[in-house]
């Protein structure tokens, strides 16, 4: 963000200066609302839409967001202006304008205040950049001009930089400054075209999407080079004798993470208390309850926050809720709440992420990842592979009751392919989701279990879980039939009422442990922790699961198909 006031290019600005562009800009600011008012010219407001979601594209601009930063004020200063292209976004994404209508920088912006999220970034102000609440949207008004250009649509209002800034698009005469509210950038087209907008960690990207482009109107010809002068930076341009000189200091090795976190795994706790250095920062659900659940490390970041109340609010509603998509509804809208709560309390200096896989389709919705890398700490599928494994063992099984109970909405599950393909770096312990991502996992080694209570012996097995259909519990209802043998169950749920028939099933009261175990059996089509078969390894009892159980080849272990009773029944039967 800029103005078109300047200096002589060596002028050292002083208090009467900053006194005299105050008064110029309440005057022009108020000139401008009345002549708007009284002609008539004030341009509407567009809203977002999605019917030229899928129109060609008529330009496209992408510009760096970080370029040769000098020391820690200039990255201060453009992690400030990245947060206040994340905040104009909200008005620019998404945006349809119809045809004939002016598009206009700041009714779509609005003012850039504290209030509303914009921060101190670098502004071109009299020749100087300078630090200024909103500084750097000139980069999204450049990028708006350049890819009007591209379109052919007509300029209404463009104002150059007063000085040009090396490297920028004003050294090819290709630049919109804009200052509230009287310098502006307006263009329209004779077709309705849409505006899409977003940051990756390191580029701002802007895409026009219309009708076949128009032919270029004089208006729309980017101006010439004009020979204006170089601004000068006021924490590397060595004017000493200046009231605005703040010489930089040296860039540190080691960039400031935000901890985004939501329940602590045992892997992931490990990987924090790695980690975490006392320049981070910590956002966590809770302190006052859930014990081990929020057991992250503490002191190991210099600063801390908590969500208490979106917390509680999470475990009361949780509390109450029945099973099923009920409670998968309910979760999914307390991961939603609880997510809006962690970016509130982010800083715009933390470029870097590490967040909960349960906050990020969330997080991506709000916006709060662009202009950021991020690593996401993954607990489960992501919702669309997990959703179509669920929708093909349904093919298999329509009889389940449990199989199709719930899915995403779809918005949710495109968030969260778009934020895990944007990301950086996915962490996990388990084998299934990591060869997901080949070449772009951190994978974990399982943390050590206690083992389970019983021996080695007998001819029951345990199944550790509910007798749910994504349990696998229709290939072992098959294979054991006939067996000689006990099936004890750990969980409460089942598909339906007699499920089971009259095989030798029965459920383990809370607190039984049986003194001796065959196997413990898990033909799971989705499990995401399998902390029981950790256990039964761990005391030397044998274990039948799936791959989809993600524990990868270990002593112990047979791995059986998904959704298979033949080999299931005789991984059983040779255990026996």
């Amino acid at each position: 963000m800029s103005t078109t006031l300047a200096l002589p290019s060596r002028a050292v600005p002083s208090r009467a200066d900053a006194l005299l562009f105050r008064t110029k800009t309440t005057v022009l600011r108020g000139l401008r609302g009345l002549r708007e008012t009284l002609d008539g010219t004030r341009a509407a407001h567009h809203g977002a839409g999605g019917v030229l979601a899928e129109a060609p594209v008529v330009a496209t601009v992408r510009s760096p967001l970080w370029t040769g930063l000098a020391g820690e004020k200039d990255r201060a200063l453009t992690a400030g202006k990245v947060q206040n292209l994340r905040v104009a976004l909200r008005g620019i994404d998404g945006v349809e304008v119809p045809a004939g209508a002016v598009f206009s920088f700041w009714r779509q912006v609005g003012r850039a205040t504290r209030r509303r999220g914009f921060v101190a970034g670098r502004e071109l102000r009299e020749g100087c950049l300078v630090s200024s609440v909103g500084g750097g949207l000139c980069q999204l008004s450049n990028a708006l001009y350049e890819a009007a250009l591209q379109a052919g649509f007509e300029i209404v209002e463009r104002h150059a930089h007063s000085r040009v800034v090396p490297g920028s698009r004003a050294q090819a005469g290709r630049d919109a400054t804009v200052f509230w509210n009287y310098v502006d950038l307006r263009f329209r087209s004779p077709r309705p075209f849409r505006i899409e907008a977003r940051m990756t960690a390191d580029a701002l990207e802007l895409v026009l999407r219309s009708g076949v482009p128009g032919v270029l109107d004089r208006l729309g010809e980017p101006a010439a080079p004009d020979g204006r002068g170089d601004a000068h930076d006021c924490t590397s341009c060595g004017q000493t004798s200046c009231r605005l000189n703040n010489p930089d200091t040296a860039l540190t090795r080691h960039l400031p993470t935000a901890w985004l976190l939501d329940a602590a795994t045992p892997e992931f706790a490990a990987l924090f208390a790695e980690r975490a250095t006392r320049r981070d920062a910590l956002v966590l659900p809770t302190r006052l309850f859930g014990g081990p659940r929020y057991g992250w490390a503490r002191g190991r970041c210099g600063a801390e926050a908590s969500a208490d109340l979106a917390a509680l609010r999470r475990s009361l509603a949780l509390r109450r809720a029945p099973q099923g998509a009920a409670l998968q509804a309910r979760i999914l809208e307390a991961d939603d709440r609880l997510a809006a709560s962690h970016a509130r309390r982010l800083s715009h200096l933390h470029t870097h992420l590490v967040v909960s896989q349960n906050l990020l389709p969330h997080l991506w919705r709000l916006g709060a990842l662009q202009g950021r890398s991020f690593e996401v700490l993954m607990e489960r599928l992501p919702l669309d592979v997990l959703q179509a494994q669920l929708d093909e063992a349904l093919a298999r099984h329509p009889e389940s009751l449990t199989l199709g109970d719930f899915r995403a909405p779809d918005a949710v599950v495109a968030a969260e392919r778009a934020a895990l393909d944007a990301a950086a770096r996915l962490i996990t312990a388990h084998r299934g989701i990591a060869a997901l991502f080949p070449g772009r996992t951190q994978l974990l080694d399982w943390a050590a279990a206690a083992p389970l209570a019983s021996r080695r012996g007998g001819r029951a097995i345990l199944l550790p879980a509910s007798a749910l259909g994504r349990k696998g519990v229709h290939a072992l209802r098959a294979a054991i039939t006939g067996l000689d043998i006990e099936v004890l169950v750990q969980g409460g749920a089942v598909e339906h009422a007699g499920f089971w028939g009259n095989r030798p099933v029965r459920r383990l009261m809370p607190g039984e442990a049986p003194a001796e175990l065959a196997a413990v059996v898990l033909p799971a089509i989705v499990e995401h922790q399998p902390r029981a078969l950790l256990r039964a390894l761990a005391a030397g009892i044998p274990v039948i699961a799936t791959a989809a159980c993600g524990l990868g080849e270990r002593d112990g272990l047979t791995v059986v198909p998904a959704d298979d009773p033949a080999a299931l029944r005789a991984a059983i039967a040779a255990v026996l």
